[in-house]
Protein backbone atom coordinates (compact mmCIF):
# COMPACT_ATOMS: atom_id res chain seq x y z
CA UNK A 1 0.00 0.00 0.00
CA UNK A 2 2.83 2.37 0.86
CA UNK A 3 4.47 1.61 -2.49
CA UNK A 4 1.25 2.44 -4.37
CA UNK A 5 0.87 5.75 -2.52
CA UNK A 6 4.52 6.55 -3.18
CA UNK A 7 4.09 5.89 -6.93
CA UNK A 8 0.88 7.94 -7.14
CA UNK A 9 2.43 10.93 -5.36
CA UNK A 10 5.60 10.61 -7.44
CA UNK A 11 3.58 10.75 -10.65
CA UNK A 12 1.56 13.72 -9.41
CA UNK A 13 4.69 15.57 -8.33
CA UNK A 14 6.41 14.81 -11.63
CA UNK A 15 3.38 16.05 -13.57
CA UNK A 16 3.26 19.25 -11.52
CA UNK A 17 6.98 19.87 -12.09
CA UNK A 18 6.72 19.28 -15.83
CA UNK A 19 3.71 21.61 -16.06
CA UNK A 20 5.51 24.29 -14.04
CA UNK A 21 8.74 23.95 -16.01
CA UNK A 22 6.91 24.03 -19.31
CA UNK A 23 5.04 27.15 -18.32
CA UNK A 24 8.12 28.95 -17.05
CA UNK A 25 10.47 27.95 -19.87
CA UNK A 26 8.17 28.13 -22.88
CA UNK A 27 5.29 30.18 -21.62
CA UNK A 28 2.49 30.77 -24.04
CA UNK A 29 3.43 30.78 -27.70
CA UNK A 30 2.06 33.81 -29.52
CA UNK A 31 2.81 33.98 -33.24
CA UNK A 32 3.46 37.72 -33.14
CA UNK A 33 6.27 37.15 -30.61
CA UNK A 34 8.09 34.47 -32.63
CA UNK A 35 11.19 35.32 -34.63
CA UNK A 36 10.41 35.22 -38.35
CA UNK A 37 12.82 32.31 -38.91
CA UNK A 38 10.68 30.14 -36.57
CA UNK A 39 7.25 31.31 -37.70
CA UNK A 40 6.19 29.04 -40.58
CA UNK A 41 4.83 25.67 -39.43
CA UNK A 42 4.50 26.81 -35.81
CA UNK A 43 1.30 26.62 -33.77
CA UNK A 44 0.33 29.14 -31.09
CA UNK A 45 -0.97 28.20 -27.65
CA UNK A 46 -4.45 29.04 -28.94
CA UNK A 47 -4.11 26.21 -31.50
CA UNK A 48 -4.02 28.63 -34.42
CA UNK A 49 -1.31 28.26 -37.02
CA UNK A 50 1.34 30.92 -37.44
CA UNK A 51 2.13 32.29 -40.87
CA UNK A 52 4.86 34.45 -42.25
CA UNK A 53 3.74 37.61 -44.05
CA UNK A 54 5.60 40.51 -45.56
CA UNK A 55 4.84 44.18 -45.93
CA UNK A 56 6.52 47.18 -47.47
CA UNK A 57 7.91 49.78 -45.09
CA UNK A 58 7.57 53.49 -45.72
CA UNK A 59 11.18 53.43 -46.88
CA UNK A 60 10.29 50.88 -49.58
CA UNK A 61 12.02 47.88 -48.05
CA UNK A 62 10.31 44.56 -47.47
CA UNK A 63 9.86 43.43 -43.86
CA UNK A 64 8.64 40.06 -42.62
CA UNK A 65 6.39 39.49 -39.64
CA UNK A 66 4.83 36.47 -37.98
CA UNK A 67 1.04 36.61 -37.68
CA UNK A 68 -1.66 34.39 -36.21
CA UNK A 69 -3.80 32.87 -38.94
CA UNK A 70 -7.46 31.90 -38.56
CA UNK A 71 -6.48 28.29 -39.41
CA UNK A 72 -6.74 26.04 -36.34
CA UNK A 73 -4.49 22.98 -36.03
CA UNK A 74 -6.57 19.89 -35.33
CA UNK A 75 -4.07 17.87 -33.34
CA UNK A 76 -1.55 20.15 -31.62
CA UNK A 77 -1.00 23.34 -29.68
CA UNK A 78 2.19 25.21 -28.73
CA UNK A 79 4.39 23.71 -31.43
CA UNK A 80 7.50 24.95 -33.19
CA UNK A 81 8.40 22.57 -35.99
CA UNK A 82 11.78 20.82 -35.84
CA UNK A 83 14.48 21.28 -38.46
CA UNK A 84 14.42 17.50 -39.01
CA UNK A 85 10.76 17.63 -40.08
CA UNK A 86 11.33 20.73 -42.21
CA UNK A 87 14.00 18.79 -44.15
CA UNK A 88 12.16 15.45 -44.22
CA UNK A 89 8.94 16.98 -45.56
CA UNK A 90 10.60 19.29 -48.06
CA UNK A 91 9.02 22.47 -46.74
CA UNK A 92 10.63 25.88 -46.37
CA UNK A 93 10.70 27.81 -43.11
CA UNK A 94 10.59 31.01 -45.13
CA UNK A 95 7.25 30.13 -46.77
CA UNK A 96 4.94 33.10 -47.04
CA UNK A 97 1.33 32.36 -46.07
CA UNK A 98 -0.39 28.98 -46.24
CA UNK A 99 -1.11 27.46 -49.65
CA UNK A 100 -1.94 24.12 -51.25
CA UNK A 101 0.07 24.97 -54.40
CA UNK A 102 2.99 22.76 -53.37
CA UNK A 103 0.70 19.70 -53.48
CA UNK A 104 0.82 20.04 -57.27
CA UNK A 105 4.59 19.52 -57.31
CA UNK A 106 5.51 15.81 -57.61
CA UNK A 107 8.86 16.30 -55.85
CA UNK A 108 7.12 17.86 -52.84
CA UNK A 109 4.40 15.20 -52.59
CA UNK A 110 7.08 12.51 -52.78
CA UNK A 111 8.81 14.03 -49.72
CA UNK A 112 5.53 14.71 -47.89
CA UNK A 113 4.44 11.09 -48.41
CA UNK A 114 7.84 9.65 -47.44
CA UNK A 115 7.96 7.62 -44.25
CA UNK A 116 10.35 10.15 -42.68
CA UNK A 117 7.73 12.88 -43.00
CA UNK A 118 4.36 11.11 -43.01
CA UNK A 119 5.11 8.89 -39.99
CA UNK A 120 7.12 11.30 -37.83
CA UNK A 121 5.95 14.86 -38.57
CA UNK A 122 2.28 15.07 -37.55
CA UNK A 123 2.11 18.87 -37.62
CA UNK A 124 3.11 19.21 -41.28
CA UNK A 125 1.05 16.18 -42.32
CA UNK A 126 -2.01 17.60 -40.52
CA UNK A 127 -1.60 20.95 -42.27
CA UNK A 128 -1.31 19.40 -45.74
CA UNK A 129 -4.06 16.87 -44.98
CA UNK A 130 -6.43 19.79 -44.39
CA UNK A 131 -5.16 21.72 -47.42
CA UNK A 132 -5.59 18.63 -49.63
CA UNK A 133 -9.09 18.02 -48.24
CA UNK A 134 -10.05 21.60 -49.11
CA UNK A 135 -8.97 20.82 -52.69
CA UNK A 136 -11.04 17.62 -52.75
CA UNK A 137 -8.07 15.26 -52.33
CA UNK A 138 -7.71 12.64 -49.60
CA UNK A 139 -4.03 12.80 -48.60
CA UNK A 140 -3.70 9.17 -47.36
CA UNK A 141 -5.00 7.89 -50.72
CA UNK A 142 -2.69 10.23 -52.61
CA UNK A 143 0.29 9.04 -50.57
CA UNK A 144 -0.66 5.39 -50.99
CA UNK A 145 -0.84 5.88 -54.76
CA UNK A 146 2.52 7.63 -54.59
CA UNK A 147 4.11 4.70 -52.72
CA UNK A 148 2.59 1.90 -54.80
CA UNK A 149 3.16 3.49 -58.18
CA UNK A 150 6.69 4.85 -57.94
CA UNK A 151 7.23 4.45 -61.71
CA UNK A 152 4.33 6.84 -62.38
CA UNK A 153 5.64 9.22 -59.75
CA UNK A 154 9.09 9.20 -61.33
CA UNK A 155 7.59 9.85 -64.78
CA UNK A 156 5.69 12.82 -63.34
CA UNK A 157 8.91 14.19 -61.88
CA UNK A 158 10.74 13.78 -65.19
CA UNK A 159 7.92 15.37 -67.17
CA UNK A 160 7.80 18.33 -64.80
CA UNK A 161 11.40 19.19 -65.58
CA UNK A 162 12.70 18.59 -62.05
CA UNK A 163 15.09 15.92 -63.28
CA UNK A 164 16.38 14.90 -66.64
CA UNK A 165 17.46 11.51 -67.78
CA UNK A 166 17.79 9.32 -70.81
CA UNK A 167 14.71 8.54 -72.86
CA UNK A 168 13.73 4.91 -72.65
CA UNK A 169 14.01 2.84 -75.82
CA UNK A 170 10.39 1.84 -75.28
CA UNK A 171 9.30 5.47 -75.14
CA UNK A 172 11.22 6.53 -78.25
CA UNK A 173 9.35 6.16 -81.51
CA UNK A 174 11.03 3.73 -83.95
CA UNK A 175 12.57 5.42 -86.96
CA UNK A 176 13.20 3.53 -90.19
CA UNK A 177 16.36 4.43 -92.04
CA UNK A 178 14.88 3.45 -95.41
CA UNK A 179 11.50 2.33 -96.70
CA UNK A 180 10.73 -1.27 -95.85
CA UNK A 181 10.96 -3.76 -98.72
CA UNK A 182 7.64 -4.41 -100.43
CA UNK A 183 6.17 -1.02 -99.54
CA UNK A 184 6.02 1.49 -102.32
CA UNK A 185 7.53 4.80 -101.47
CA UNK A 186 5.71 7.87 -102.59
CA UNK A 187 2.69 10.00 -101.87
CA UNK A 188 -0.39 8.36 -100.46
CA UNK A 189 -3.55 8.85 -102.48
CA UNK A 190 -6.34 10.53 -100.54
CA UNK A 191 -9.77 8.85 -100.69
Amino acid sequence: MALILFLVFSLLLQGALVFTMRGSVLGDIACEQLPTQMCSFSIASSGKRCLLEYYMTQGGSMEYQCKTSPVVADIMHEWIETDDCIRACGVDRNSIGISSDSLLQPHFTMKLCSSECYDYCPNIVDLYFNLATAEGVYLPSMCEAQRTNMHRAMMEIQSSGHTSGPVSAVAAAPVAEAPLAGIAAGPVAEP
